[in-house]
């Protein structure tokens, strides 16, 4: 098991350990449940999706990243598949506030990048802040999904964000978790910047058209992948890296041991990932990064 989850096991009721336990203890654990996991454990604890959820909020909260502020956030989003995602906030020493992700964010990004294409809930030991609320609210899932935290009433993202403006208001029909491939390809790509061009295919960039993505190789080898995520009030949008972050963190990995990352993003384009994203990466200790343009 994870050293991050031994230190809130205790704290998990027995009935919760016993089901937990065959997962959690498996050296690759993704930090997520397929549906036929979900059902196997609701099943052992005689519980609805609801209340699976808010009983692993703790479990996603162990995998926060948080030298700065010490708080520890968890957020669990139940996908249409029926599988669920684990998403945790993270902080960066060194690195500007601005890169900081969010519980929320983590766990739409982590089903996102997963395959993912829609989701129906999000919960979370918190309430979302106004940054989350707008983060969702380019979700193809709309202003209809659920919210839920522990103590109140299920509400919807439109409760929580009355008079929202998102994508339509600007007239924008292909939102984010839905299925695109932008077509761009570079010659002879290393396999580190084959999985970047995949990343910048899938970015989600419908007001700036600055389709990005990101892939960052660990020191043990291991890629992991990250997708631009644009929003329509432009500060709730993820970088590429953060993404990548996202993956690598729910995988049990440590930001702080990257070897080397690739960035792809459009040559001509009114905004660039690349300067961010070397602050943030070295910050986190590497050195080796490469930016290709399309």
């Amino acid at each position: 098991m994870h050293t991050r989850f031994q230190a809130i096991w205790s704290d998990l009721s027995p009935q919760l350990q016993q089901a937990l336990a065959p997962y959690l203890e498996q050296d690759e654990f993704p930090a997520m449940f397929t549906a036929e996991q979900v059902n196997a454990i609701k099943t052992q604890l005689q519980c609805n999706d609801d209340a699976l959820a808010l009983a692993l909020l703790p479990v996603a909260a162990a995998c926060a990243v948080a030298p700065i502020s010490n708080f520890k956030v968890g957020a669990i989003a139940r996908g249409e598949s029926g599988n669920i995602y684990f998403g945790a906030n993270m902080e960066f020493a060194g690195a500007p506030l601005q890169q900081t992700v969010h519980a929320e964010q983590s766990a739409v990004t982590h089903a996102w990048l997963r395959g993912e294409s829609r989701l129906i809930s999000v919960t979370v030991n918190y309430t979302p802040c106004g940054h989350c609320r707008q983060f969702m609210n380019e979700l193809n899932s709309g202003t209809h999904i659920q919210i839920q935290l522990p103590g109140r009433k299920m509400a919807t993202l439109g409760d929580y964000l009355p008079d929202s403006f998102g994508p339509k208001d600007l007239n924008i029909t292909s939102l984010l978790m839905d299925k695109v491939n932008h077509g761009y390809k570079i010659d002879n790509p290393s396999e580190l910047a084959q999985q970047a061009l995949q990343a910048a295919n899938r970015s989600h960039a419908p007001y700036s058209g600055s389709h990005s993505g990101i892939a960052v190789q660990m020191k043990n080898g291991k890629i992991f992948q990250g997708s631009y995520a644009e929003n329509a009030a432009f500060n709730p949008s993820l970088p590429p890296l953060q993404a990548a972050l996202i993956l690598l963190n729910m995988a049990g990995e440590c930001v702080m041991d990257i070897g080397s990352a690739v960035l792809i993003e459009k040559a001509e384009t009114i905004l660039t990932q690349w300067d961010a994203t070397q602050a943030t990466l070295t910050a986190l200790g590497c050195r080796q990064m490469q930016r290709i343009t399309l």
